[in-house]
């Protein structure tokens, strides 16, 4: 994937699945939603699987073990082994033990998750400021986390000791709705001490270095559902991606992406894995971009559509015009009557 500025989503003659050798998956919003999978999920992995694409699921979620997660998703039908799954826990515990010496003492505020993650880079776990931790990692704890493991995690915070986040995504989704995620834990570290941790999830180079050893994947397409961890973890790792439109962003949202936001693949949901990707061509004489039936244009002040045909494509022509009106910044354009007309 290039670094500089995209100006429209890319085309493949191969479905996606054949032409990279490893999906790296995120799961809430685009395996599954509210613990239940996702529409066309299962029978989408299970072809690709079938037809050679290895299949590796990357969460931000440091709660739960990678054994847990695989049990998770077999259960949805999905086959999946603990080795298959790669979390943020992994990612920071790795980026601890390149900084502490082996055998240190870390003390742990969040669940299991990340005390698996330590002990399987041989560190240990400890629940104490009071315990001569060499650093302190913070992860998602789960709702009934008690609020005296962030003032445990500030005690040592503030005599000094390294501080590690395995991510900071503010919220996270729940069967009942979006909740405080462990970005919002760490503002409350933040707050008391000062201080600013070390971070291993997505978007930063970390997670990426860990799925990619991890995986040994040589050609990886990241699938996810958001802009601001998925798609910028596969512009800062250099690769390609697909946005699927099974979660968290809309087409407002992805109209407005500045470059690091910008997705290789756009598509509905899984089932874009197994299908060529469209050419979005432009439509000559600086009459805009054309996709399917579908041709976009850049006005003064609006985005414009004309035409007809699968409303994904039209979406497709649409981000061509507002990314190449916005070039390295966020579209500011109306696309309000556009995206009404395609039903997004």
């Amino acid at each position: 994937m290039s670094q500089g500025v995209r100006t429209r989503p890319e085309g493949s003659g191969q479905p996606l699945s054949e032409a990279y050798d490893t999906a790296l998956l995120d799961l809430d919003g685009v395996v599954y939603a509210g613990g239940s999978a996702i529409a066309h999920a299962v029978d989408s992995l299970a072809v690709a699987r079938s037809g050679g694409m290895r299949l590796a699921y990357v969460t931000n979620n440091a709660l739960r073990t990678p054994d847990t997660v695989a049990g998770h998703l077999t259960e949805l039908g999905i086959p999946t082994g603990a080795d298959d799954v790669i979390t943020s826990a992994q990612a920071v515990a790795r980026l601890i033990s390149e900084q502490v010496p082996a055998g240190a003492r870390v003390l742990v505020i969040g669940g299991d998750g990340l005390r698996v993650a330590l002990r399987e880079r041989g560190l240990v776990p400890v629940e104490s400021a009071d315990d001569d931790p060499a650093a302190v990692v913070q992860g998602y704890g789960g709702p009934d986390l008690p609020w005296g493991r962030f003032a445990e995690a500030s005690y040592a915070v503030r005599r000094g000791v390294p501080w590690f986040a395995s991510n900071t995504d503010l919220t996270i989704p729940s069967g009942r709705g979006i909740a405080p995620g462990n970005g919002a834990a760490v503002e409350v570290v933040r707050i008391a001490t000062g201080a600013e941790p070390k971070v291993a999830g997505k978007p930063l180079p970390p997670m990426h270095r860990e799925t990619i050893i991890r995986t040994g994947a040589k050609h990886p397409l990241v699938v996810g559902d958001r802009l601001d961890t998925d798609i910028e973890g596969a512009f800062n790792g250099g690769v390609d991606s697909l946005l699927v439109l099974t979660g968290v962003t809309d087409g407002a949202q992805l109209l407005a992406a500045p470059p690091h936001h910008r997705p290789t693949y756009v598509d509905a949901d899984l089932r874009g894995l197994l299908t060529g990707q469209p050419e979005v061509t432009g439509a000559g004489d600086g009459a805009g971009f054309r996709c399917g039936g579908w041709t976009a244009t850049a006005g003064a002040d609006r985005l414009e559509l004309a035409g007809d045909g699968e409303a994904l494509d039209g979406l497709r022509a649409l981000c061509a015009a507002a990314w190449t009106a916005a070039g390295e910044g966020s579209c500011a354009l109306d696309g309000g009557k556009a995206l009404a007309r395609l039903g997004l």
